[in-house]
Parts: structure tokens; sequence; C-alpha cells
């Protein structure tokens, strides 16, 4: 039985879990039986020659989970200790932390209020009046540190507006990093997103559309970037015979079993994407008119994949979407909250923020509601119902 039927026979519809419909245990089965299961076997060359192909990537490493695609790519990218990269303030914290890992420091940019992206006007307005050039490179005016990269993440299966970010970037000589893990599927313009950027990255978590349980991937048109994240995710091995190591590398590789299991979901994604816009258009309609529901946006220029539908609640006052999401859980029905900001978090206090506003209140007003690939109309239409009984009671 599939976690989804599990949870519908307790009587609970989950927030978000994974579908098992394809040939995930045919390929896991082939790689248990012919003792193929570690970071080496031919689904893993399998898994990013494929995922190259459907993204129209040029290159692709496979890699342990997202936050080590992160990192590595900051590290591919040329990302030094002590400069300063630009990131999404409202996110999962793991791009922060991979900036970290690289010893460079976040500067959290707040979302448009239009789309809930990151906001490239406030990039820009950062980049012209709180830095300046010297010797060649762009330096934080408060900090004296070297600007260098942007990383915008892709939320909630909606793109970035990722023409004005790269428009940015070429003015100011900064690599553009896409945090495209929610987004996998979505466009840009008919582009597909994470394949924009110098480097796209992506996880494969359970709850995300595309699962391999665990795991990630790091796509580029750099060969060389490529070549580099390859050789710092497989221990920096220079001689694998000899155990010769040129530097310090890290364990990052995909197993062959999680790489099997991504190809057959890779087979399934397109299915997945239009199940989960078949979604989004349920609740859209659901709550249109409804003054205290304002359903997820998606601008004229994008396609949304609506990985984790979300809707602001917008009783009197607000700050209510706790109260909504205690009730609905009563009544069976997971629902989430956003991240908090990350220029909140005590994990990264004292790093600079530009703006901050629209991060803190979609975290407060926002409930993400079920909406996994396999969710049975009939559920969807039991959310629906619920949550408009609870906001309007």
């Amino acid at each position: 039985m599939s976690a989804s039927a599990i949870a519908r026979a307790a009587n609970f519809i989950p927030l978000c879990v994974p579908h098992i419909c394809g040939n995930e245990w045919k390929y896991v089965k082939e790689c248990l039986d012919t003792g193929w299961v570690s970071s080496v076997g031919s689904y893993v060359d399998r898994f990013e020659s494929e995922f190259a192909a459907r993204l129209g990537a040029e290159y692709a490493v496979a890699t342990v989970n997202g936050t080590s695609a992160l990192h590595i790519a900051l590290l591919a990218a040329g990302v030094e200790p002590d400069d300063e990269v630009l990131v999404s303030t409202l996110t999962f914290i793991a791009p922060a932390n991979a900036i970290r890992y690289a010893g460079a420091w976040p500067i959290f940019v707040d979302a448009d209020p239009a789309n809930w992206q990151m906001n490239p006007a406030l990039i820009e307005q950062f980049l012209q009046e709180e830095c300046v050039w010297r010797n060649g490179s762009l330096h934080n005016r408060t900090s004296d540190r070297r600007v260098r990269a942007i990383v915008p993440v892709h939320i909630l299966g909606h793109p970035v507006d990722i023409d004005a970010i790269l428009r940015i970037a070429a003015k100011y000589d900064l690599v553009v990093i896409e945090d495209a893990t929610e987004g996998l599927g979505g466009e840009f313009r008919g582009h597909q997103v994470g394949t924009m950027g110098d480097i796209g990255c992506f996880s494969f978590n359970g709850n995300k559309l595309l699962t391999t349980g665990g795991g990630g991937m790091l796509v580029t048109r750099h060969r060389a970037w490529a070549e580099r994240a390859r050789y710092l995710t497989t221990q920096a091995k220079d001689d694998p015979i000899e155990y010769a190591h040129g530097e310090i590398g890290y364990n990052y590789r995909l197993t062959n079993l999680q790489a099997a299991m991504g190809v057959a979901q890779l087979e399934s994604l397109s299915g997945y994407i239009e199940r989960k816009r078949q979604i989004g258009r349920f609740y859209e309609n659901a709550f249109r008119g409804l003054s205290t529901i304002t359903s997820m946006p998606e601008e004229s220029w994008a396609s949304s994949t609506y990985w984790l539908y979300t809707a602001l609640i917008n009783t009197p006052g607000g700050g209510d979407s706790r109260a909504v999401l205690r009730e609905l859980a009563k009544r069976g029905v997971q629902t989430r909250p956003l991240w908090q900001p990350l220029h909140q978090s005590v994990a990264h206090a004292g790093s600079q923020v530009v703006g901050g506003a629209v991060a803190e209140q979609l975290y407060r007003d926002g409930l993400s509601l079920p909406c996994s690939v396999g969710i049975r109309d009939e559920d969807l239409e039991f959310v629906a119902h619920s949550i408009i009984d609870v906001v309007t009671a």
C-alpha cells in the first residue's frame, strides 16, 4: 500500500507524499540483483544523462542531496571564503547554509509581493546603492567583502523573474546559481527552470516532485565547472588506483539505488507536472471570490508546477493562519506554514537583509495545502470545503 493510501485509510490527508507508480521497483530490483547498489553503477550515469536531456542542459552531476549540489556549485563557480552571495530570504534554509559551508556570507533579499519570488528590483537597488567597485570587483560598502554571486530560489514551483536577475548579474559581473529544487518542470518564458543561470541545483527529497528518497543534481553549460563538480563530489581523487588526492574533496555522490529510482521517476515527470497544475487550478477555482483567501499567483510569463500549493489567509487583523492550521489538523487535513524568513533565523543572526517585510507577511499568512500527485479528487474537495468552512466561520 502506498503512503498516500495508508494516510487515506487513517482518515488523514497528508501535505505532500511521494507518488510511486512506474518502474521504480523494477529498476531498484535490478540494482539489488546485480549488486550495484553504491555510488558506482549504470543508473548513476543514466540518471545524469536523462535528467540533462529532459531539461535541455549540457552537463549534469548527481549528488547525495540538494544541499551538497548547492555547496559544490558555489565552489565550482569560484565563490571563496569571505565572499558574499545574495540569496532569497523566503526559502528553506539549505541555500544559506551552503553559502556558509563555502566560507561565504549570505545577504538576504526580500520577496516580490506579486509572485512571492526573490525581488530583482531590490537586488539592483542593493548593488547600485550599497556596493562599490574596487580593483575590478564589486564590494559591499558595509562589510567591505567582495560580492560574488546571486542564488535565486524558485519557491513553491513558480519561477523567479530570472531574465531580470541575469541582466543585473551581467551588469555587475556576478555568477547566478539557481536553486531550482521546487521549480523542477516549471518554465520561464518557455525555458526550463534551472537551465538559465550559470548552474542549476535540484533536490530529490521525499516530498519533491521527483524523488529518489534523497539525492540531488547540479546542471550547467560550463564543461570545466561540471568536471570540477564531479571531481569534488568524489573526494577529489587524482589516482583511483593509488588513492591519491589533490585537495579536500567530499563524499557527495548519489548511489546507484537512488539513481535507479530517479530514472523511473523521471519517466513519469510530465504526468506529475500536469497533475500538479490540475490541483493548482482546482484550488484557485475553489477559492475564487473569497476575500479571506488569496490563491497562489502565477505570472503571465511563468508556467508553475504548483509544487506546494500555498494560499494566504486574510482574516481581519491577520496572523490567523496558525489557528486555521490547528483546526484543519483536527479534521485530518495536514497543512504547513511557509519557512521562517532567513533574516529572522537565529542560525544566520547578523546577516545583512535587503527589505524583509514581504517575506514576513507571507510567513505570517501563508499555508501550504495538501497537493500530493496521488491525492484523490474527493480529498481535494474535502480540503477545500474544510478550509472555506474554517475561514468563513
